[in-house]
């Protein structure tokens, strides 16, 4: 009898490790080496939120620097060392007399020094902006709180967080605002070495859906959860590509919010794990895109491999690469050409930051008035580029593999 239970009991060890040793076999097996090559979509370079990304966030951070102040201006030795934390090159007092649609430069009171003051535009789209903030503050947290609960350990240190709150369209205080982070939602953590970590807390009823998954039950498919796909214009695959894939998207989908121990590093099961955690990650940002050194700082936190930027190469029909004054943006394709077939929420603040991108194309027009000494002639939304009305639809370009 004993014996028999011994046997029984072995047998089924067998076909557990035979089993396991098969699932890790078939993730090996399935792996295939892709090479693609950068393709150029001039479609992204005419996006004016886009093109500016690499100015608009220092030209916001100095603006919230002279808002802040009584009277709403400030000496140009306020901010002329603060280049580098605002990652400006070349001197501060040029930036801002770059844009002056949005900075007005005056004369100030001791020694003739330039001092900077807010245009009216730029007064009102401020207020603006935290109107905006105040009545959709819930959702905007939230979205910290998704990328918090994206991570391994549920918890981001303080300094990851303040380089992501520009891309979630958080104030750039908001960490030194215990107010803020004591809603329920959030916890300080101290690390033994003094740093401080912010923790989520999620009610463990509520299932947190990616927007693949959203989308997925949208077409009310039975169908293997897949990446929707959009080709730029002349960028071709190969035959072999075409059919990896095609099996690519037959792959399991494992969302960002799961556990993900069973899966082989080395697969193109782990690979379609990656990419969906970027794709929900692009999701939760303002305008879709960011820089991919930002990305580069949430790697280990979010269980990603050391090379994990080639998923960014290997899906050109997902994400695409921005180049611009020697940075490299990541874009989510599906953001500008899904349409009303993508499950993707616009961020509340998105409008705000196309405003501001319209002010510094304003100053473009004004610069080139005040060197050609003619009038400034002001162009309506209809002569901007198709980006800024936000109507803009490729979704007919929309490809299911």
């Amino acid at each position: 009898m004993l014996l028999g239970r011994r046997k029984l009991r072995e047998n089924a060890l067998l076909c557990c490790s035979k089993a396991s040793e098969a699932f890790r076999l078939f993730q090996k097996a399935n792996y295939v080496e892709v090479r693609m090559k950068w393709k150029k979509d001039p479609f992204f370079d005419s996006i004016d939120i886009l093109a500016s990304s690499r100015d608009l966030r220092p030209l916001v951070s100095l603006k919230n620097i002279i808002a802040k102040e009584p009277d709403k201006c400030i000496p140009i030795s306020a901010v002329s060392k603060c280049g580098r934390v605002l990652e400006i090159s070349g001197r501060v007092a040029s930036f801002l007399r770059r844009f002056p649609a949005v900075f007005e430069e005056f004369t100030g009171p001791n020694y003739n020094l330039p001092w900077f003051r807010l245009t009216q535009e730029a007064i009102d789209l401020d207020r603006r902006e935290g109107e905006v903030y105040l009545k959709r503050r819930p959702e905007i947290v939230g979205r910290l709180q998704r990328l918090l609960l994206m991570s391994r350990d549920k918890m981001l240190p303080f300094k990851i967080i303040q380089g992501m709150l520009w891309y979630l369209g958080l104030p750039e205080d908001f960490l030194k605002k215990s107010e803020e982070i004591a809603d329920g939602l959030f916890e300080i953590v101290e690390m033994g070495d003094g740093e401080q970590w912010l923790r989520a807390y999620a009610d463990p009823n509520e299932q947190f859906l990616s927007v693949l998954r959203k989308n997925a039950m949208k077409m009310s498919s039975d169908d293997p959860v897949c990446f929707p796909l959009f080709p730029s214009k002349g960028l071709r695959l190969k035959k072999k590509i075409e059919i990896w894939l095609e099996e690519f998207q037959k792959l399991p989908y494992i969302s960002p919010y799961e556990d993900f121990s069973s899966v082989d590093p080395n697969s193109d099961l782990s690979e379609k794990r990656i990419a969906g955690v970027l794709h929900e990650l692009l999701c939760l940002f303002v305008d879709n895109s960011a820089e991919r050194r930002r990305l580069l700082c949430l790697r280990k936190y979010l269980s990603l491999p050391q090379k994990f930027h080639k998923a960014l190469e290997r899906h050109p029909h997902v994400f695409y690469l921005l180049l611009k004054s020697k940075t490299c943006f990541v874009v989510l394709k599906e953001a500008y050409y899904g349409g009303s077939a993508s499950a993707i929420e616009e961020h509340p603040i998105l409008e705000v930051r196309k405003e501001y991108a319209k002010l510094m194309k304003k100053s473009e027009a004004i610069l080139r008035s005040r060197r050609s000494k003619r009038p400034l002639v002001e162009t309506d939304d209809h002569g901007s580029s198709k980006e800024d009305d936000g109507d803009f639809d490729r979704s007919n370009e929309y490809l299911m593999i």
